[in-house]
């Protein structure tokens, strides 16, 4: 049996283990003490979903069965929240001079500044959903007394109107929520990563 983590093979010795679910059991056991969480499975090339867990865990080891882990750690993640802090910091800052951007000709600067957007917002969205494998770390987290989720729900509900805005080219709205709607919350969610 081969036993790859994040694409690194660990030379592991087998003790009782005789099935996928022992193994999977007791990697589970000893990353867990690690601050470590299993995030996919792959069992000789096939993807493993929540449906077809309990089947493959069954699975006889051999000497060609091949298990693949990704996992990721509480370290990993307050690293990138770290990261999104600072990040969110900036990204407000600079969604505050989209408006002076396409007045003075800079439609370059302002859109990437609104690629920039989202790309952040897929990142953040993403950090936030690995930490809730570690509730006890990061399941404190308030950004201005919201949850991630009721966090996000409250943003989402301006994306629709700043897209339209950018589909319609009308720069004025553009920049009035980038200003006045997007770049307070991210004020909002950086101070809300200080203490983490």
């Amino acid at each position: 049996m081969e036993l790859f983590v994040n694409g690194s093979k660990l030379d592991i010795q087998l003790e009782n283990e005789k099935t996928v679910g022992d193994v999977l059991k007791s990697f589970e056991e000893q990353s867990s003490k690690e601050g470590i969480a299993t995030v996919n499975i792959i069992v000789d090339g096939k993807n493993i979903t929540a449906d077809l867990f309990d089947q493959t865990a069954k699975q006889e080891l051999t000497d060609s069965t091949k298990i693949e882990l990704g996992v990721v750690s509480k370290e990993a993640i307050k690293n990138s929240f770290e990261q999104q802090k600072a990040g969110a910091k900036a990204l407000s800052e600079d969604l505050k001079t989209i408006s002076v951007k396409f007045q003075s000709s800079k439609d370059a600067e302002a859109n990437a500044i609104i690629a920039n957007l989202a790309d952040y917002i897929d990142g953040i969205c993403h950090t936030a959903s690995l930490s809730m494998l570690f509730p006890e770390d990061f399941g404190s987290i308030k950004i201005d007394g919201k949850t991630f989720n009721e966090f996000f729900a409250d943003l989402s509900s301006i994306l629709p109107d700043f897209e339209q805005a950018i589909k319609n080219k009308d720069t004025v709205l553009i920049g009035d929520l980038a200003e006045y709607e997007i770049s307070p919350r991210l004020d909002q969610l950086a101070a809300s990563l200080e203490n983490i």
